[in-house]
């Protein structure tokens, strides 16, 4: 019998001073029996750093063809694809020529480091992409904070970013190894 996903109640808080945005998200998100906890809290992490009312997290790690998390426009165009982890290079390409904007959040230390030596020379024509990887120390910490049921209150300024639920911070430094050229 197939394992069921694991529901998730988050309640997420996001101050981005960067982008002036100031809003909670009340999200039920469905954790897949393969995921980890890192790879839960890093789709958290980046809706959060992504957050906008359009926004939201799709069916992601069950299906090949749609992102982790993606925006439409009221009109059905996909303005934003937001992938995690190491994607192939024919996933890249496809999701560049299918939204306006691509954001790849990759984490796992080494193992990123290898995916992006290996791909960045293909992705040098994508001026719809961003790449950003998160630090394997950063993520095994956001890890910890997973519950079932969250309070998350992530603060953004200057690009880095504080989460925080109770009395337990984690701070996360994003590094930019591809910015989109648009």
């Amino acid at each position: 019998m197939a394992q069921k996903a694991t529901i998730y109640k988050v309640e997420l808080s996001v101050s981005n001073m960067d982008r002036h945005y100031y809003e909670t998200h009340k999200l039920t998100v469905a954790k897949h029996p393969s995921e980890t906890d890192e790879r839960l809290m890093v789709r958290i992490l980046a809706f959060a750093l992504n957050a906008h009312e359009q926004l939201e997290m799709t069916k992601g790690i069950s299906t090949d063809d749609e992102p982790d998390i993606w925006q439409k426009s009221l009109s059905g165009e996909l303005e934003l694809w937001v992938a995690l982890g190491l994607p192939s290079e024919k996933i890249v390409r496809q999701s560049c020529g299918k939204a306006n904007a691509v954001i790849v959040y990759c984490y796992g230390g080494r193992t990123a480091e290898m995916w992006w030596d290996k791909i960045k020379n293909s992705t040098t024509r994508f001026d719809n992409l961003q790449v950003i990887n998160f630090t394997e120390a950063d993520t095994s910490e956001l890890s910890n904070l997973a519950n079932r049921s969250m309070k998350l209150q992530v603060n953004i300024q200057e690009g880095d970013v504080m989460v925080s639920v109770d009395d337990k911070i984690v701070y996360v430094t994003p590094v930019k190894w591809k910015s989109a050229d648009h």
